[in-house]
């Protein structure tokens, strides 16, 4: 079968060249105010000579730099009564001399170039006609493997042909701006989902209200370490809440920049081993307000992080953890708009395979189902996805990525549904990208990699690594490539209208709607009730052939309707669904006679296996 993707000889390779300034501690304490010391001894003469040298040889290189060297030497004030004389004291001179030597320069690229994603400029002023101007951004790395967010910026044309801007050499980092407010609900759902004890975190949030800055968190923190027992569990505790707290931050990049110059380098602890893989998109609100997201990972050597990133106009964003019981694990991509008034996320939250979640807050996950699962002998090992929703005609296109043998990396396509992307149209037999000859030797070799792709026309334009080293960008027609996964799929023809009728028993509206939406997919006929109590009503009106309820419902819950269909001597079969896994709910539910129960998130195919096996079940036995 002929490939459908068209290679550019574009290539973006790292460049060592590119450095930033870093803060830099040349050892422990002692060290740090022997060095503070032996500048402070420096006549005026000398260190003014030492400075002019240091000037000369790197104010080239960075963007204000005595701005960085006299940044680096406030951050040393708290060794004030620790030195021969008081820092504040000393000549500008000699501040800014510190400054240097607490400074070392950082090559962001000088690794590796890679995992990019693909979004429109907010700025399309001053183009010719069929132009459209671009930005790339990629997780460049570095010493130590420390990932940050750089960019380029371009033009495409009607032909595809994509012309970049030569990338600048200086880079910045932006001013930041620690979040002023935290809700105390939210703050403490996120930390006992991180397993944070409740007898640590409850003697710090009960000197909050219900609302609190950072500054006040960091002070009732310091005034707990008191009243807890000083062990290294509960310190560790007491570090992760200041560290949920602080990985809410704005930051600002000058005016003057241009968009290759800004790097997002890790900022807060939680991100201290490097910022991940970020997943662009324009996001356009349902009032037409347009927002630039980009899901990402932040990784502190010990735990991850999913984040996520806003901006209007690339130059001040607004940084934010993401919450819920499934905003965890690598790989989060939102959807480019809400879909029947939600927000729309694809996730990898298990690790292995594809799930869709829904929100009524962009930050804030508590609902997910499930996909796709491995299935073709190149993704055997675990998939997921390459980046946010592409909206087609004829669905939302996907790039998926997967790992089969020899670990090589490949990127697939599925179709999904518009109006409901939990249903799968077509998938792709044969992955659309695999690495070459040319692109299999790297870092990490046989990799190909994708964090996002654009719509250009006709085509869609795709961002990818090759082996976790440098980056390219390929293009494939979206209608071949469409017809293509419905014809790997055989996916074409008409739903098969099913002779049975299923009761759907959901308090949750967003369940409520999608289950029911999956089980009208495959031609059952669906009728719902929002507790217990409708249930009763709508089992009096007809003849159903199986129950399908959650079993946490207010007023009338699951295990009580079923009591009471029991009572009345309804046999209608009964399978159970909730996010509780508690087993004194499950022994009680298979007591009273219900037939299966399925945790949440649902994974749809296994849903639909226990349907037609119990409908079937049932409807033999009449």
């Amino acid at each position: 079968m002929p490939s459908l993707l068209k290679r550019t000889n574009i290539v973006f390779n790292p460049d060592a060249s590119r450095v930033i300034a870093r803060y830099f501690t040349p050892g422990g304490d002692k060290t740090i105010i022997e060095t503070l010391n032996r500048v402070i001894d420096l006549d005026e003469k000398e260190a003014q000579f030492v400075l002019n040298q240091i000037l000369r040889e790197f104010s080239h290189r960075h963007r204000n730099v005595t701005n960085i060297y006299r940044d680096h030497f406030r951050k040393l004030r708290h060794f004030n009564k620790l030195t021969k004389v008081d820092l504040k004291s000393l000549s500008d001179i000699k501040k800014l001399l510190i400054g240097a030597y607490f400074t070392s320069e950082y090559s962001i690229e000088s690794a590796a170039f890679f995992n990019p994603s693909i979004i429109e400029d907010p700025d399309q002023s001053h183009l010719n006609k069929g132009e459209k101007r671009i930005i790339v951004s990629f997780r460049a790395t570095g010493e130590g493997h420390i990932s940050s967010i750089v960019f380029r910026n371009g033009i495409i044309d009607n032909d595809n042909n994509i012309v970049f801007d030569k990338a600048h050499r200086l880079v910045e980092e932006p001013h930041i701006v620690k979040d002023t407010s935290h809700n105390k609900d939210v703050f403490k759902k996120k930390l006992l989902e991180m397993n944070v004890q409740e007898d640590v975190l409850s003697p710090v949030l009960k000197r909050l209200g219900d609302n609190f800055t950072f500054e006040e968190l960091i002070r009732s923190v310091d005034e707990t370490k008191n009243e807890l027992t000083d062990s290294y569990e509960c310190r560790q505790e007491l570090e992760s809440i200041k560290w949920l707290a602080g990985s809410h931050y704005k930051m600002q990049f000058s005016m003057d920049t241009a968009i290759s110059e800004r790097v997002i380098f890790p900022i807060h602890e939680s991100e201290s081993n490097g910022i991940e893989d970020a997943r662009f998109v324009k996001f356009t609100d349902d009032d037409g307000e347009i927002t630039y997201y980009a899901t990402y990972t932040a990784y502190n050597g010990f735990a991850i992080l999913p984040k996520l990133l806003m901006t209007k106009d690339f130059y001040n964003f607004e940084v934010l953890p993401l919450y819920g019981e499934y905003a965890h694990n690598k790989g989060m991509a939102l959807f480019p708009r809400k879909i029947n008034g939600q927000f729309v996320m694809l996730s990898r939250l298990d690790g292995t395979n594809n799930y869709v979640m829904f929100s009524d807050e962009i930050n804030v996950w508590q609902k997910a189902i499930k996909i796709q699962e491995p299935e073709f002998t190149w993704e055997f090992v675990k998939i997921g996805n390459s980046g946010s929703p592409i909206e087609t005609e004829r669905g939302w296109l996907v790039l998926t990525h997967a790992v089969g043998p020899m670990r090589q990396y490949s990127i697939g396509a599925m179709l999904l549904d518009l109006a409901d992307p939990t249903k799968v149209l077509g998938k792709m037999a044969v992955p659309l990208i695999s690495p070459n000859e040319d692109e299999r030797e790297g870092y990490v070799p046989n990799v190909v990699y994708s964090c996002g792709a654009i719509r250009n026309d006709k085509h869609l334009i795709i961002t990818y690594a090759t082996s976790d080293s440098a980056s390219s960008i390929a293009t494939v027609n979206i209608e071949s490539l469409v017809d293509r996964i419905i014809e790997d799929s055989n996916n074409g023809s008409k739903i098969e209208k099913k002779d049975a009728n299923i009761l759907y028993v959901e308090d949750d509206t967003l369940y409520l709607r999608f289950i029911s939406g999956l089980l009208k997919a495959e031609g059952y006929n669906v009728s719902t009730a929002s507790d217990g109590v409708d249930a009763i009503l709508e089992l009096a009106k007809g003849n159903f052939d199986l129950v399908i309820s959650d079993i946490n419902m207010p007023n009338f819950n699951g295990l009580q309707l079923l009591e009471k269909m029991n009572i009345e001597n309804v046999k209608t079969p009964v399978i159970f669904l909730s996010g509780d896994s508690n087993s004194e709910l499950i022994s009680k539910g298979k007591e009273l006679g219900a037939l299966d129960f399925l945790k949440k998130p649902i994974d749809r195919a296994l849903l639909m296996k226990k349907v037609e096996f119990h409908i079937n079940g049932k409807l033999k036995k009449v």
